[in-house]
Order: structure tokens, then sequence, then C-alpha cells
């Protein structure tokens, strides 16, 4: 039986495209490519058009808008209009110009542009977050006795922001900044435990790996990733999927992680408010004690 193919919603087809990166044949690869580097004139290009710029067949671009969730041409032509309308007038609003950083660019135009992109990826994320597969991973971590977290690189600023966060309302949580600390970690968890994996890409082999042993214990595991399809989403029991955007100027090292910081959020106060009152008497204690210390440092 042939696969259903579910048409995205009309907001959604520059993410698809840019989730279904990784896992591109080399000619619709450069077909997304196309597509991505100009929006704009994509979106009223035939199918011919496009084949010839994208150096490959009509056939080819058919396989591609069906590969990202569209079963006729004109259809993902109509939503790619209707996403290019809803990102000009999101940089409008933000005074941005409609195109990367560039080496001419003033600072006023640098920070324009970054603001615009940073609110169209939480905007993206938002809209892309399963909000059920969000509300297992808050249930899993609000009942586990211990919570371990890794990451590589940026990813790894975001599990210790998420680890320092659920500290402070009193959850055990343990973040692991090497490897093998990591993977040793994971090989003693127990079926109340989970582990949480951020990996933009979901092809960090020491990400995988980690979540990997830590699911032969029996543990909850939850990826964080931008790639559904990736290694590290399909190893996991959750996965909650950012949709970061990249740029020459801003790579994953800086586009993934507001998003992925943005699905931390989402995850301690969802796990704070599934225990409020002891939440928020522990942030009353956590902050006092600070306060406290800092005041005596200043007042000998």
């Amino acid at each position: 039986m042939a696969l259903e193919t579910v048409r995205p919603a009309s907001r959604s087809v520059l993410t698809e495209v840019r989730a279904h990166l990784p896992e591109l044949r080399p000619s619709e690869r450069r077909i997304a490519e196309t597509i991505l580097a100009d929006p704009e004139s994509s979106a009223t290009r035939s199918i011919g058009e496009l084949a010839s710029i994208a150096q490959t067949s009509t056939t080819t671009v058919v396989r591609f808008t069906r590969r990202i969730g569209y079963e006729r041409f004109k259809d993902f032509r109509h939503d790619l209009t209707q996403q290019n309308l809803r990102e000009r007038l999101a940089l409008a609003e933000a005074h941005a110009p409609a195109s990367d950083i560039s080496p001419t660019d003033a600072i006023e135009d640098i920070v324009a542009k970054i603001a615009a992109n940073e609110s169209l990826s939480i905007a993206d994320t938002a809209n892309f977050l399963d909000v059920d597969e969000l509300k297992r991973a808050v249930a899993a971590i609000a009942r586990a006795g211990r919570v371990d977290l890794y990451g590589v690189g940026a990813s790894a600023i975001v599990a210790l922001d998420l680890q320092r966060k659920l500290s402070r309302i009193g959850r055990i949580a343990l973040e692991w900044p090497e490897s093998h600390a990591a993977w040793t970690a994971a090989a003693v968890l127990d079926p109340g435990a989970v582990a949480i994996a951020i990996s933009h890409s979901g092809a960090t082999m020491d990400t995988i790996e980690f979540l990997r042993i830590a699911r032969q214990t029996g543990a909850t595991t939850i990826a964080i990733t931008n790639h559904q399809q990736s290694e590290l989403a399909r190893g996991a029991d959750i996965v909650l999927r950012t949709t970061a955007r990249e740029t020459a100027f801003r790579s994953g090292a800086l586009g993934s992680r507001i998003a992925q910081l943005m699905v931390a959020d989402c995850l301690f106060v969802g796990v704070a408010q599934a225990d409020y009152d002891k939440s928020v008497d522990a942030l009353r204690k956590t902050y006092a004690a600070v306060s406290e210390k800092s005041s005596n440092r200043h007042n000998p």
C-alpha cells in the first residue's frame, strides 16, 4: 500500500524543506537549496523552470514535493507563496531586510535581521512542537527519580540550562559535560529515570550512544532535535522537534540554540506546574539563598 501524503499547513513548507535536507538525494537537495536560496522566486516558477535551475528533471521535482508532503506541485507553490507573505510581514514589522547578513550591513541591520529570524525560529518551533509528545515528556520528568542530560557543543549549553532550572525546583537533574562520563552515568539508570539527549542534527554519535545506553536500562528517553527522522529521534521514546533557521552567518551552533532553549523552557514550566506549590516554594528558597549570600558579600 502506498503511503498517504499528508499536506503540511501553509505556514510550514520552508520548515519541512529544511527538516528534510539531511535525507535528500543529491538531485533533490539541489532543488531544496534552490528554494531556500530564493523562496520568493521559487513560488512563481513552473516545475520545468525549477528543474532547470536545480539541474535536474521534472520527475525529480515531483518526487521532491511528495517527499515533503505534497501530492500536487501547485499546492506546494501555493503554500510557499503564503509562507513568503507571512515572513515578509514579520520582517517588515522588525524593520529587517529580507536577506542574509552581508559584509556591508550596518550594525542596525544586523540587529534587525537576527531579531526577526530568532522570532521566526521560535514561531516555527511552537507551530511544529508536538503537544502530546511534550505532555508525555513533562509527565515522565515529573515522576522521575532522576533526570540525566547530555549534549555536545551548543546543545551542551541547553542541557546545562535545563539541568539548573530543574534543580532549582528540587528535581534531581545531572548534566554530563563529557561523553565517557555521560555513558557511564547512563549505564546505571533505571526504569524510574529519564535521559534527555539534545542534538540539532540528531546525528552526533556521542549523543546517540548516550541515549542508546540509557534506553537499555529501561529509562525513558527523550530527544530534542531538529530532524524527526534522525538516528537520535529513532532511538528515543519521546521526540521534541525544533525548527531552527540557519544561514551562512548563523549556523546550527546559534540558530538551533534558541529553538532548543524554547523547548527546554516548555519542559521546565510544565514540570514546575505539575507540582505548583512545591515548585514555587523551592524557587522562593533558592532565590533567598542567592540573595542572602549576595547581600552578605556586599555588606560585610
